[in-house]
């Protein structure tokens, strides 16, 4: 089993929710939903959990204290930008990393485990957990080919009224390896588009 690093998104404001506490500190069942995502980490023992904070910055840090290592984004310049934050720490090791938002408190330690070992065992490059829904309203959708094989992910509002139709959906959970990935990070834009393994659980 090759080394496993994780980096939870924490830093968005969460503007849509229309509330002045910061999403990630929005509580489920009694606790912060940032507080839950790091919980199911930690039963998998990775090598290393950086966790990106930004918007209320140290309320994150005052709730999950040394638990997880942090990278600050000072601007929210989107995701691509937000993992490189962690580069001074994760670029150049090999191994496996899972990328997920803070704002998912429903994924278990189970979940984590059997995406990165799919991952591990298909020697792949890039795995997204993806999930099926009757009612994919407002999820990016997985869009393949005729072979199966994903050519984008698109959003709700850039969707065709095909695409809208698609019930896979992006669970917003990836597995990387982590020499490419930070080697690729820099040439990310709007334009960029890699075919990628997904995986259902």
């Amino acid at each position: 089993m090759s080394n496993r690093y994780v980096i939870i998104l924490a830093a968005g404001k969460g503007t849509r929710m229309k509330s002045k506490l910061y999403k990630v500190l929005h509580p489920v069942a009694g606790r912060a939903m940032v507080d839950h995502v790091l919980t199911q980490v930690e039963k998998i023992n990775p090598t290393i959990v950086e966790t990106v904070i930004g918007s209320g910055a140290e309320k994150v840090r005052d709730l999950l204290g040394d638990r997880t290592k942090y990278a600050l984004q000072k601007e929210q310049l989107g995701t691509a930008h937000a993992v490189l934050q962690t580069e001074d720490v994760l670029a150049g090791k090999a191994g496996t990393t899972l990328i997920i938002n803070g704002d998912c408190p429903l994924f278990t330690a189970e979940t984590f485990e059997k995406l990165f070992a799919y991952h591990e065992e298909q020697n792949a490059a890039v795995t997204i957990l993806t999930a099926h829904a009757d009612n994919p309203f407002g999820y990016g959708r997985m869009v393949r080919d005729a072979d199966g094989n994903v050519v984008k992910i698109v959003e709700q509002k850039d969707a065709s009224e095909t695409e809208k139709k698609i019930q896979e959906i992006n669970t917003g959970v990836f597995c990387f390896d982590n020499e490419l990935l930070f080697s690729n990070l820099h040439n990310v834009n709007n334009d960029n588009a890699q075919a990628s393994i997904t995986c259902q659980i």
